[in-house]
């Protein structure tokens, strides 16, 4: 069994920004599997399944607001017995450019405040990172990193957002059928 975590804030204000894109593969994971609808349980809401490959995953959709996600994710994972190294977390990341999908494992939060309350809760940095490349702010935007993560993606962004989204799934799929080592030489390879 893996934990598949997506990040994001609840609420329909947050639908669109780019700090929530951890729901939104979540989502498109959850539907493109055909698993059941979300449950309410860990303060989250939650489904479960199998990929084609035959593998066993739960996925998570914290609902506690983003600094507090291992308030979500660390029940869940002690109820599913799950280790942190079967936990793969996918989450927004400034220092990547936008589009960029990259695979982690441990380390540091990089200011992600979800990613440092799951650290907090499981107790180590070691679970794998789907980190989705949001890129900084560009200049003139008025505001900081925390202004940026919370505003909408553009028109543009919108329009290649559905190609991001599939390989972050690509990214998730590859890390439990083919581990993680292949997986991050797949998807970490620049193209």
């Amino acid at each position: 069994m893996q934990l598949v975590v997506g990040l994001g804030n609840p609420g329909r204000e947050y639908e669109g920004n780019r700090h929530n894109v951890g729901f939104l593969v979540a989502d498109a994971l959850q539907q493109s599997a055909g698993w059941p609808e979300y449950k309410r349980k860990f303060s989250g809401v939650w489904t479960r399944g199998e990929l084609a490959s035959g593998a066993s995953v739960a996925l998570l959709k914290p609902q506690t607001f983003m600094n507090l996600s291992g308030d979500s994710v660390q029940p869940a994972a002690a109820f599913l017995k799950v280790l942190p190294s079967d936990v793969i977390v996918i989450h927004d990341e400034l220092d990547l450019p936008w589009r960029d999908v990259r695979l982690k494992f441990g380390g540091g939060h990089a200011g992600n405040n979800g990613v440092r309350s799951i650290v907090q809760r499981l107790g180590t940095p070691d679970f794998v990172r789907v980190r989705v490349g949001i890129g900084k702010p560009p200049a003139g935007f008025r505001g900081g990193g925390a202004d940026w993560v919370l505003s909408n993606f553009d028109p543009i962004e919108r329009a290649e957002l559905s190609d991001v989204i599939a390989r972050a799934i690509d990214a998730v799929r590859r890390v439990i059928d083919d581990g993680l080592a292949s997986a991050m030489n797949a998807v970490n390879t620049k193209k």
